[in-house]
């Protein structure tokens, strides 16, 4: 049997080479396969003969696989926060609303736009992109101060949870209502914004957004010891010298950051944050967070790869809804804990 420090020190640089083959997959296959040495040569800056495979990896595959790898990563690590705040393993990012928050400043850019002005941002370029990720983060970052703000004040994790959940459930009602009011072609952009993508960028805005996605999540890694004690309970970790409340705002701070940065630039992708944290746990065997953090950070980006490769599978002209893709992926893994649980109580 392999010794608990030893198995570690296998899995990660394991799970690293996983993650390489996966990029390696995404900037070679789709409905043109490019050889992989072709591959190298481009990206290294020697260049191809051929124009047409640069083009495409350069302007559509490389910010796909650079904005997958970064969003993956955060999402992993912001879905094992949350579930360990909360002691829930069907917790999410969006479990404080702040997707929701997302998605109503989208929805008053796209929807209220063409009631009001009579055009649609949708149509102004980079300039309507811009707009939309502006809304996005202002109602992300909006319901985001008001959770650290009752958080603040009140102070029961159980009480935050609920009134998270609340504020989502009012956000998606005032969607609801914009819809019914809307032209037919806003409601169309909102929902393809929903369905989730990460091939809206170029490659200067994928290396800005991967930078500021990879950095907080590796930063995450100076909560581990919080994140320990709290995971034994409030009143243990009290006692232990955790200073609650700073511990739980920090954490609701970096998982809503997280949250509120990918789905402005993604749009709202779900069950990655659910099912990754699992996924972690599985393969790390421990409850430590220094180790889980990591394999949350590289099993999230291997899993939005993957959902990124199966969503242009070889031979489709044309790209699934990511959030199709990680439905199919997220949901067993779901289910299987729910199952596990189950298995477990009897």
């Amino acid at each position: 049997m392999i010794p608990i420090f030893q198995r570690k020190s296998v899995l990660i640089p394991l799970s690293l080479g996983l993650l390489l083959i996966l990029i390696a997959l995404n900037l070679a296959m789709g409905s043109v396969n490019i050889p992989i040495a072709e591959v190298v040569d481009i990206v290294t800056g020697k260049g191809s003969s051929n124009v047409i495979w640069e083009n495409i990896l350069l302007r559509t595959r490389l910010p796909q696989t650079i904005v997958a790898l970064g969003a993956g990563m955060a999402l992993g690590v912001a879905g094992l926060l949350m579930q360990t705040l909360f002691r829930n393993p069907l917790a999410g990012p969006s479990v404080l609303g702040i997707s929701s928050g997302s998605s109503l400043g989208v929805g008053f850019v796209l929807l209220v736009a063409g009631q009001v002005w009579g055009f649609s941002f949708s149509r102004l370029g980079i300039w309507g992109d811009l707009a939309i990720i502006t809304a996005s983060l202002g109602g992300a970052f909006a319901v985001l101060a008001l959770i650290l703000f009752i958080s603040h004040k009140i102070g029961g994790t159980l009480s935050v949870l609920i009134i998270g959940v609340m504020i989502g459930y009012l956000s998606n009602s005032v969607v609801g209502v914009l819809k019914f009011y809307s032209m037919e072609e806003d409601v169309h952009n909102y929902v393809i914004w929903g369905l989730g993508s990460f091939s809206r960028m170029s490659v200067d805005r994928a290396y800005l957004f991967a930078m500021i996605t990879i950095v907080p999540s590796l930063l995450a890694l100076f909560l581990s010891k919080s994140l320990n004690l709290m995971a034994l309970g409030d009143r243990y970790a009290s006692n232990l010298g955790l200073k609650i409340k700073r511990a739980r705002l920090l954490i609701i701070l970096c998982a809503g950051t997280l949250t509120a940065v990918v789905t402005a630039f993604c749009g709202p992708i779900i069950f990655i944050g659910m099912a990754v944290p699992h996924l972690a746990k599985l393969v790390s065997r421990t409850s430590n967070h220094l180790y889980l953090i990591c394999n949350a950070c590289i099993l999230g980006a291997a899993t939005a790869l993957l959902c990124n490769l199966l969503a242009r599978l070889p031979g489709m002209e044309s790209e699934l809804p990511i959030n199709s893709v990680t439905a199919f992926i997220g949901a067993p893994v779901v289910i299987s804990v729910i199952w596990k649980k189950r298995k477990e109580n009897f």
